[in-house]
């Protein structure tokens, strides 16, 4: 057996969401409209918390991560989309298909890894708050981090490979707007046995286990929160994790809402409206959900936009 990638296609097609030309410029609109919102929103984030010395703490060190892999995946996938329909050119070249499968998954993983990051460090500052800063300190934050970035890289590296291996057919139609790992191994002709495998174990590695994590995390934090015996910290740990699990159900909920869509509908567009849910809108949301819920965190943005508008 001859163990080289044996594929004649130099390139692939994005179907993307419809075939309708006359909604072409309404999609690109949209999607240019949640692509800045999503960009600006996670920016002023990242500035907030690294302008404002007050939250320089595990908490908003983590949300700054999470605000950039949410900018990463928005760039992975929407740029290409709007070229491509601007262009009215439906193309993706193999090695830009390729390349963006990879990406999509290390910061799609990344996203769920710290999201379990996240939840470990509310169980932390609620269940043990004595010892919260000498547990959560900043060598620890920054290894969990490497670490989440480390295995997600490497789970999608392995996936890229074992793609590479792969021959495809002459019908190069990907019924979606970005090169979704699932989607491509349709088009594959040989046999893709191992890579549907892979699929499965590192949808319970970087999905499963995480939520584990994440649910366990929250059964203690709500004991802990039951025993106390103030109303005020009852209702400020519930406030700190209020934001965290708002995002936690909106990712995983349609996460789960994709993955239930492609077993029961035979559908590919379907699918990929679904899967328009935890690529594009998540990531546009969570810059609201943690900003409106956090008085800190809105103190912040506004000194930071405050001082932007403040002329020199």
């Amino acid at each position: 057996m001859e163990l080289i990638n044996q594929t004649a296609v130099s390139e692939f097609l994005l179907l993307g969401l419809t075939d309708d030309p006359a909604l072409q410029p309404l999609i690109f609109s949209l999607f240019l409209s949640m692509y800045l919102v999503t960009i600006l929103g996670n920016l002023l984030i990242i500035l907030a918390v690294t302008s404002d010395a007050q939250l320089h703490t595990p908490m908003y060190f983590f949300l700054s991560n999470l605000s950039f892999t949410d900018i990463c995946i928005s760039t992975t996938t929407i740029p290409k989309m709007l070229l491509n329909i601007q262009a009215e050119d439906q193309s993706i070249s193999y090695t830009s298909c390729i390349s963006q499968v990879c990406f999509v998954l290390i910061f799609g993983g990344l996203e769920s890894c710290l999201l379990a990051v996240m939840a470990y460090d509310h169980y932390v500052a609620i269940c043990h708050p004595l010892r919260y800063t000498t547990i959560m300190n900043s060598r620890l934050c920054v290894l969990l981090v490497l670490l989440c970035l480390l295995v997600t890289t490497v789970n999608a590296l392995l996936h890229t490979l074992l793609l590479m291996w792969l021959s495809f057919c002459t019908h190069q139609g990907i019924h979606h707007f970005f090169c979704e790992l699932a989607q491509v191994l349709k088009l594959a002709c040989s046999d893709a046995l191992t890579d549907n495998i892979l699929i499965y174990v590192a949808a319970c590695m970087f999905g499963g286990l995480p939520l584990s994590g994440i649910i366990l995390s929250y059964v203690h934090i709500l004991s802990s929160v039951l025993r106390m015996p103030s109303s005020g910290g009852k209702h400020k740990a519930f406030s700190t994790c209020g934001s965290h699990l708002s995002v936690v159900s909106l990712f995983y909920g349609t996460g789960f809402g994709v993955y239930i869509s492609s077993a029961v509908t035979v559908s590919s567009r379907k699918t990929s409206v679904a899967s328009l849910m935890y690529t594009v809108v998540t990531q546009m949301l969570n810059p609201f959900i943690y900003s409106l819920r956090n008085r800190d965190l809105k103190g912040a943005l506004r000194k930071l936009i405050g001082s932007t508008a403040t002329p020199l």
